[in-house]
């Protein structure tokens, strides 16, 4: 058989030993109470003020009813949630379910408040839709809390790219085989120096003091290049005609 689970209470018992919070925690509860209803108050001045324009009404008395009701609904769930959570053991002790049950019941309680300024009438309905939407944004929060955050992947890891990311063993890899192929090609080059140098060289052919070749100022000798006339009169046809009398 396994183990029973433990309950809430002992799995998250109070740190302090107290279930009241002392005077430091009631001021930082309350400031931080305070500060809630005093953004939702503003963001129901501004509703307010709106609902009025749209209704041909004052606007500054829909703002100041707005934005007292919408203090009070802010300031009161942060308070009793803040409370829940001290009586529990604190935060950091609470799992997610106990999370999404304060959240409800703070609702809860700010919905009743809420109705209570509207009517009687206004109680029951405010508890249940204000319990049923702190519950619901808090089990949203702490589901997406809770997931891991993506990892972000690159366009060329898509399947359609033309592209893709290789490791750093296939880049040495590589560079390897360029490394291999200059080399290749150096030596080919090397060998056809090689062969051209042997090619040119004077070790087969006779040299002037063997015989058999003409002295070397004879060789030497240039022969003079034709004078301008003698090449003028080559390039001049030898008839011609002029007026129609050939010479």
């Amino acid at each position: 058989m396994s183990p029973a689970t433990p309950s809430s209470d002992q799995r998250h018992p109070n740190p302090t030993g107290d279930e009241m919070p002392t005077r430091a925690e009631l001021f930082e509860i309350g400031t931080k109470s305070l500060q809630t209803g005093a953004l939702t108050g503003v963001l129901g001045a501004a509703f307010g003020a709106g609902s009025g324009i749209m209704r041909a009404a004052p606007p500054g008395l829909f703002a100041l009813v707005a934005g007292i009701q919408w203090f009070a609904l802010g300031s009161s769930f942060m308070a009793s949630r803040s409370l829940l959570w001290h009586a529990w053991g604190g935060e950091e002790y609470l799992t997610a379910a106990d999370k999404v049950k304060a959240g409800a019941a703070a609702g809860g309680v700010s919905g009743m408040i809420g109705g209570m300024a509207r009517g009687p009438r206004n109680i029951l309905p405010g508890i249940l839709f204000f319990s049923t939407l702190a519950g619901g944004t808090t089990y949203v929060s702490q589901k997406l809390q809770s997931q891991e955050p993506k990892e972000k992947k690159s366009i060329m890891a898509s399947k359609w790219s033309p592209m893709r990311q290789i490791s750093d063993q296939e880049y040495e890899k590589i560079l390897e085989d360029k490394v291999l192929r200059i080399d290749a090609e150096l030596a080919i080059l090397n060998d056809n120096i090689a062969s051209l140098k042997g090619e040119s060289s004077p070790g087969g052919s006779e040299s002037p003091e063997a015989g058999g070749s003409k002295p070397a100022a004879e060789a030497g000798k240039a022969v003079p290049p034709a004078s301008g006339t003698q090449n003028a009169k080559k390039a001049r046809p030898r008839w011609f005609s002029w007026g129609g009398r050939s010479s």
